[in-house]
């Protein structure tokens, strides 16, 4: 009777852990909505909640400042990059976690064999031998879809290691291209102070001259000269800062500060054209908004595992083997045995742990909504202050370059004056020291304009190429 009635609850077991291996407790997974405004502010263009799209290529973006020599720099950042290797490392374990889940849903297989000898002490019979190979087999049926939101988790989880890859690298490669084009921009000031640094050595030459000849006082030599060693000084610091940047490029791609130098040269890159109209598209590349998405979508599974703690767990087992007191008998059929078997769990009592860890995923999940939302509203603002930077900076190099031409020519007519005794050197150091100021202000702005550019290249997830 028992053996009749034991095969159909066996089998109603089976069958009920079969359909709850493709169901499972807890939410299935919804992008979080993101409230944005409908276009815009500084470039028009549609906005609409951003959906990662970063498998989308986005191509050799620093070509768009036309520098070679920026090229080959910007292609060396992959594996030699300790930060990038770091992340391609955690994805690698994110995977391994993964197929760890995975091995949930297979039996678990166990094969000993053992041999022993024993003796009661308070018996008159003799000592005892006993041999025995078995396996053993078990399966947790998966009811709940504690199996299945452990993978889906896991799976998320690999997705974000994959985007972090990328979000390291678009990182990487924004310092450099920004590094390097902060060098050519203190390449530039260097000649400028290299020029006016002669132009000074002139002015203390002409000055000497005049003092030589009685026409002015002493003051006039030591004010040219003070103006001189200042401008000098100012070249030293210059070296110091081209130095630091040289060294964090040989750091991104790799290599010790040593190993790696830069030649100063002329600048080539120029500030790219940015297109009108960009579409929100664009960020769905970022790599961080990604992260920050497939992250949610983790937290989500896992409350659906914490969920499935509530209910009852089902083992089928399987053991088989052959037992026997002699050695050489072991292989015989007779010495076969085996079993089958169904156990079922539920935990009664635990002082809330299984709520307070319910709890506690549902927290993580509202907390990964939070800051995948803040991703995403942070992406905007990046946008919108780099496309402001830039539509400002175009006006002010305008302006800017009026101004050097209005100091350089004021500098002129002063030194002219000066040369015919009519104007001071006060005057012509003052007119000098402020033609300088401006110069250093104009490629200034070009720096800030290069490094806004490339700001929002990086804020665009990589560019702003067509959208697939």
């Amino acid at each position: 009777m028992s053996r009749r009635c034991w095969l159909p609850a066996g089998a109603s077991l089976l069958a009920a852990a079969l359909l709850g291996a493709c169901q499972g407790v807890g939410p299935d997974y919804v992008r979080p909505s993101v409230a944005v405004p409908d276009a815009y502010k500084n470039a028009g263009g549609s906005w609409k909640p951003a959906q990662p799209a970063d498998v989308s290529a986005r191509g050799p973006w620093w070509t768009l400042f036309k520098d070679p020599e920026l090229n080959a720099l910007a292609e060396r950042v992959g594996p030699a990059n300790q930060s990038i290797r770091q992340a391609e490392a955690r994805y690698r374990q994110a995977q391994a976690l993964v197929r760890q889940a995975q091995a949930d849903r297979y039996p678990f297989l166990t094969a000993a064999a053992t041999a022993s000898r024993s003796r009661d002490f308070d018996s008159s019979a003799g000592a005892r031998s006993s041999f025995e190979l078995a396996a053993d087999a078990s399966w947790e049926a998966d009811l709940w879809g504690r199996v299945r939101r452990s993978v889906e988790a896991g799976e998320a989880q690999a997705r974000a290691a994959a985007a972090e890859i990328e979000s390291v690298r678009l990182v990487a490669v924004a310092a450099l291209v920004q590094s390097y084009l902060l060098i050519r921009v203190l390449d530039v000031q260097a000649r400028l102070l290299e020029d006016t640094v002669a132009a000074y050595g002139r002015f203390l030459k002409l000055t000497s001259n005049r003092y030589n000849a009685g026409v002015v006082g002493k003051s006039d030599v030591v004010q040219a000269e003070a103006q001189l060693k200042s401008t000098q000084a100012q070249l030293v610091d210059l070296g110091v800062q081209r130095a630091q940047l040289e060294h964090a490029i040989a750091v991104l791609v790799g290599e010790t500060p040593a190993s790696l130098s830069i030649a100063p040269a002329p600048m080539v890159a120029a500030v790219p054209a940015i297109p009108t109209g960009l579409p929100s598209e664009l960020l769905e590349r970022r790599p961080d908004i990604a992260v920050a998405e497939r992250n949610v979508a983790a937290a989500n599974a896992r409350i659906g595992v914490a969920q499935a703690a509530f209910y009852p767990s089902v083992t089928l087992s399987a053991a088989a083997g052959l037992r026997s007191a002699m050695l050489p008998e072991l292989l015989r059929t007779p010495n076969l045995f085996w079993a089958l078997g169904t156990a079922a769990a539920q935990v009664l009592f635990d002082g809330g742990a299984r709520r307070a860890v319910a709890d506690q995923a549902r927290a993580v999940h509202e907390a990964e909504v939070a800051l995948y939302r803040q991703t995403v509203l942070t992406a905007f603002q990046e946008v919108e202050d780099n496309l402001a930077a830039l539509r400002l900076l175009a006006e002010g190099a305008r302006l800017q370059a009026d101004a050097v031409a209005a100091a350089r020519q004021s500098v002129q007519l002063a030194e002219n004056r000066y040369k015919a005794g009519t104007a001071s050197a006060l005057e012509v150091i003052t007119l000098q020291a402020i033609a300088l100021s401006n110069e250093r202000s104009a490629v200034g702005t070009l720096g800030r304009q290069l490094s806004a550019a490339v700001q929002l290249v990086r804020a665009l997830g990589g560019g702003w190429g067509a959208v697939p």
